[in-house]
């Protein structure tokens, strides 16, 4: 448990284990222990680094605008500095994005890429999607950073028995500065590689959810214009796969992982 100085911000990381590097990149409004399920059973074979993204976590929280290439240079800069590349890179939702941004900007520090329900671009197109952004923002300055992870947690873990899940994703939630993650909420919209999918060259797997935010149809598609893409699909579950499925999840990414 560290901090690391890239550029002009600290970035908070945990190392953990011995061999082959395997970065963790979180998603939106989390950090490095919601990765709590994988850390410790991969650890037992790779170096692993989980990181608090900028405005994220115990990372600084500097004024904006923030951004994912942003975010892509940071985890670059910390990869760098700990002598990580080229490695494995694991990112969920938003990690998932500044994992292919990284895989577009700085290919040499990837051996392997992993996208956990995500894809290549967030592009507001309909008024649907539209709203559900203003929704998220409304809530988070009218009723606070608690009741926006009440109603996420809602979403993620609607069974009676995932009670506790939803509480601690509650619980985590509210520990959120609540600028900062208005920047980094704003950092998605419009960001898109798309048109730079082809230049990955290195292994890809896409682990969708299905019943992910995004149809798994959607995945499939950018993941047929990967010169070496995979695609896998999680039955009975929704965005936080690695948390809500983990023994599936676990087994999925050592599969992907065993021999690269």
């Amino acid at each position: 448990m560290a901090h690391q100085l890239v550029g002009d911000v600290e970035i908070y990381y945990e190392m953990h284990g011995q061999g082959d590097p395997l970065v963790l990149i979180h998603g939106l409004g989390s950090s490095a222990r919601d990765w709590q399920y994988q850390i410790e059973p991969f650890s037992q074979r790779y170096r692993v680094v989980a990181l608090d993204v900028r405005g994220h976590g115990q990372s600084a929280k500097p004024p904006g605008p923030y951004s994912i290439p942003l975010f892509a240079a940071d985890t670059a800069g910390l990869m760098r500095a700990l002598g990580l590349g080229p490695a494995h890179v694991v990112g969920i939702s938003m990690g998932g994005m500044i994992g292919l941004q990284l895989a577009v900007d700085a290919p040499e520090l990837l051996r392997s890429l992993v996208v956990v329900n995500a894809g290549p671009e967030m592009i507001v197109r309909t008024w649907r999607e539209r709203w559900q952004l203003v929704q998220r923002q409304l809530i988070v300055r009218i009723l606070g950073m608690r009741k926006m992870g009440e109603v996420l947690g809602a979403r993620l873990f609607p069974k009676p028995e995932q009670g506790e899940l939803r509480a601690l994703f509650a619980e985590h939630w509210a520990e959120n500065d609540p600028r900062a993650y208005r920047e980094a909420m704003k950092a998605l919209v419009g960001w898109s590689v798309a048109d730079r999918l082809e230049a990955i060259s290195c292994p890809v797997l896409v682990v969708a959810a299905d019943q992910d935010y995004t149809p798994v149809e959607s995945k499939a598609a950018y993941v047929q214009r990967l010169h070496h893409g995979e695609l896998v699909v999680v039955e009975d579950s929704r965005h936080a796969t690695p948390v809500e499925h983990p023994d599936r999840f676990n087994q999925v990414l050592g599969e992907f992982l065993q021999g690269r």
